[in-house]
């Protein structure tokens, strides 16, 4: 891990305090960039009209007043708006970057200059001053944590235990996250209450469905202005993210196949009209393969021997293992070239080209602006409603895996139909009674 002092622009003390120009502590790209963020900020503020009416109610209440908040996060203009929902709230919020290649450098820069938040990100930084980023966000020693992957809890049990044990709570918002989190609590090792923000309807049923499928194939019309029609997409994974994405490339015209390890998903996937099989037989068949699994080496080796010439590789799942970059580096005869933005192409002894996007990372991030505001206002809102929750009615839980209160859920698909214009159906009395009574027979 390098030395924070070794990133330019960051302060040495590690508190909070602004430096000689005012600024709070942060490392990011280009502070001339902070106009152009806000005003990228400003519009995804327009589709995300839950998370503003919250942040209009905290900054009236004041809930988070003296409460510090670390969150290791993607750098977008939809996270900005939950910094300043939090820091509207009383918050002394900093943030740090989830994954290399996701940030935005004119989000981070606006951050700290328009809206006083300590912010780390660059895109493009190495491991090294990822890794080091992390550190400087929990040299806030935070109270609450809001993690994206785990690997900010991960830090704070294993390498930054002097701030362990200031930490009340936190929040995870991806499915890969809530595996290693329910993972360290069956083990006896988490040592705080952590929500599962992904578990939430609002969040699964549209952030990784209609946010994943639209942004995946947005990314990858961007990295290489594919004809997505008459190609065959082959689908690893069929939860809520590889539903979103088969769907949408179906609906574009694409041939499209989807691989499982799990038999009811797999059910799933072929009751919803799509082939199902092996990796090992897609692979010979696929002109786009997109991972959503959240595990590792899910296209192989053995399967970028049998690809078709020109297959694209990408990855929507979470980190950059799920497709295996090593074995394929080695497969090829030639180094990677760039032939176009994220997109770099692997010759194999063969003369076949494989294309792998955004280096195996999260392409709908890395290759384009990830998932659309009008989504995000959902998670989000779930986020800052549970971050309130937690301060105050979770403040007795012990450490384990906890799913968002089921009303939290609800009042945000609520308030978000509201803005929508959307009316529906309550309950009559007699509903009511009939549905709370046992007495009523056929």
């Amino acid at each position: 891990m390098s030395d924070l002092a070794d990133l330019p622009e960051l302060l040495p003390d590690p508190s909070d305090r602004p430096d000689a120009a005012g600024l709070p502590r942060h490392d990011v790209a280009d502070l001339a960039l902070a106009a152009q963020g806000r005003s990228r900020i400003d519009w995804a503020d327009r589709a995300m009209p839950v998370l503003r009416q919250i942040r209009e109610r905290f900054a009236a209440e004041r809930p988070f007043a003296g409460v510090r908040i670390a969150a290791c996060m993607h750098v977008t203009t939809e996270s900005a708006n939950l910094m300043r929902a939090l820091a509207a709230g009383g918050a002394q919020v900093t943030l740090c970057a989830s994954n290399p290649l996701s940030t935005q450098d004119d989000t981070a820069a606006a951050l700290v200059a328009e809206y006083g938040i300590a912010t780390f990100a660059r895109n493009g930084i190495d491991r090294d001053g990822y890794y080091a980023h992390i550190g400087a966000a929990l040299d806030a020693a935070p109270h609450y944590v809001f993690d994206d992957g785990c690997d900010l809890v991960n830090i704070l049990h294993t390498e930054r235990t002097d701030v362990l044990g200031g930490v009340r709570g936190g929040c995870e918002e991806t499915t890969t996250g809530v595996i290693r989190l329910r993972q360290m609590a069956a083990a006896g090792a988490l040592r705080f209450p952590m929500v599962a923000v992904n578990d939430t309807d609002t969040k699964h049923m549209f952030d990784n469905r209609y946010g994943t499928g639209q942004s995946t194939l947005d990314a990858i019309f961007r990295a290489t202005n594919t004809l997505l029609a008459g190609r065959t997409v082959v689908v690893a994974g069929y939860g809520y993210c590889g539903r979103g994405v088969a769907s949408r490339a179906k609906g574009l015209g694409a041939a499209v196949i989807v691989t499982e390890i799990d038999p009811t998903k797999a059910l799933d996937a072929a009751m919803d009209g799509f082939q199902v099989m092996p990796m090992s037989a897609a692979a010979r068949l696929g002109d786009v393969f997109i991972t959503v699994t959240g595990n590792r080496d899910i296209v192989r080796r053995e399967h970028f021997a049998v690809m078709r010439d020109g297959a694209i590789l990408a990855n929507s799942g979470h980190f950059d293992i799920e497709i295996d970059i090593t074995a394929l580096a080695e497969l090829a005869v030639e180094v990677p070239r760039r032939v176009r933005p994220s997109t770099d192409e692997y010759v194999l002894a063969d003369g076949r080209r494989l294309l792998l996007l955004a280096e195996g990372r999260l392409v709908n991030l890395a290759a384009a602006e990830g998932h659309p505001a009008a989504v995000m206002d959902m998670s989000f809102a779930d986020q800052a409603l549970t971050a309130e929750w937690l301060h105050t009615a979770g403040r007795d839980l012990i450490p384990g895996v906890y799913d968002v209160p089921t009303a939290i859920d609800k009042d945000v698909a609520r308030m978000k139909i509201e803005t929508m214009g959307i009316e529906i159906d309550t309950l009559t009395p007699a509903q009511v009674e009939y549905l709370s009574s046992w007495e009523h027979g056929s």
